[in-house]
């Protein structure tokens, strides 16, 4: 069975959304109240628990990497550690096409985050796992545009 991936967010501690890509069909209202819940679920959690937490009737993993939330909301019966490696391997690949990405990066550079999840993730399934061969790839379409 594959894994599906219902919606990816990347948030600050404040709650903005720096990043949304959902891979089911939800309306704005749902998008928000969600963004708004998942915010809650991870900024107040305790640093001791595991960086999973059950979200009606899914589960979320998520990761924190300086002020930014990683956020996957996954089935209940998926392998969280997939998810996790999955959360780094995105995390790695964007400090390496920023070099060392920081929040600003996300906000300004939108677009190429975007690229780059639609690279490693299509459809809520990962796609590819090498580092390698997704830089590889946006390193041709940077060529490509310029």
């Amino acid at each position: 069975h594959a894994t599906m991936i219902r919606f990816i967010l990347l948030q600050n501690r404040q709650g903005k959304t720096r990043l949304a890509k959902y891979y089911v069909p939800l309306d704005d209202d749902e998008k928000r109240t969600i963004e708004h819940d998942i915010h809650r679920l991870v900024v107040n959690r305790d640093p001791k628990h595991t960086n999973f937490v059950e979200f009606r009737n899914y589960k979320v993993v998520y990761r924190r990497y300086a002020g930014l939330f990683f956020s996957l909301c996954v089935d209940l019966n998926d392998n969280e550690l997939v998810h996790l490696e999955s959360i780094h391997l995105f995390v790695e690949m964007l400090d390496h096409f920023f070099a060392n990405v920081c929040e600003l990066d996300l906000v300004f550079n939108f677009q190429k985050v975007y690229l780059l999840v639609d690279e490693f993730i299509l459809a809520g399934e990962v796609q590819d796992t090498s580092k390698k061969a997704i830089m590889e790839r946006l390193a041709e379409l940077e060529r490509v545009k310029d």
